[in-house]
């Protein structure tokens, strides 16, 4: 068998007092070999030294002003995984609940999807109906809107749908913004103008 020194992991074993069928074996090289004697003394003077220094406690928030400098790398599925977590239910029978409500829900919801999808027709026939009655609303209001901002004459322009008539009506839309805009700007000058 060849002769060799201790590692020094080996020395470390020795050290921390293992016990095991490797450990004796190294016992009995240190007490052969005077150098691994001389190397395992120094290293136990090291460990003694080390377990004489006074125990320090670090100050308060040590670790909060250590970690406000530390730049951690949060994966992208945390906050998702956080935000589950939250909102699942701590109590059993509120869990049993919120999965009885879900699976409800889910289930109404696929119920629903399969009878529109097997009443196509039914549903685009009431959404062309809610369509129309909505333009026909909408045209309506802008009427009573535009005869009430420009006067008959004004909607019956309007309402003959001529490029002429369009255009005069927009033109006097136009003048009474215009109109409006001073308006507030003159009272507002003059609203300042009595402040100061």
């Amino acid at each position: 068998m060849q002769h060799r020194h201790l590692l020094p992991n080996e020395i470390d074993l020795l050290l921390d007092g293992d016990v095991g069928f490797g450990v004796a074996p190294l016992r009995a090289h240190v007490d052969d070999c005077a150098e691994c004697e001389a190397r395992l003394s120094d290293a136990r003077v090291v460990v003694d030294a080390l377990e004489d220094l006074p125990h320090f406690a670090p100050k308060v928030r040590f670790t909060d002003r250590v970690m406000a400098q530390v730049q951690v790398i949060e994966p992208w599925y945390a906050p998702a995984l956080d935000a589950a977590r939250r909102l699942v239910p701590q109590s059993v029978p509120v869990r049993v609940v919120t999965v009885a409500t879900a699976a409800l829900v889910a289930t109404v919801l696929s119920a629903g999807a399969v009878w529109l999808a097997l009443r196509a027709d039914a549903v685009l026939y009431v959404f062309g109906l809610v369509a129309d009655k909505a333009r026909t609303a909408l045209v309506s209001s802008a009427g009573a809107l535009i005869g009430e901002t420009l006067g008959q004459p004004g909607l019956d322009a309007v309402r003959s749908g001529s490029l002429s008539g369009l255009a005069l009506g927009a033109g006097l839309v136009l003048v009474a913004l215009g109109g409006a805009t001073f308006g507030f700007r003159a009272l507002a000058s003059a609203s300042r103008r009595v402040r100061e």
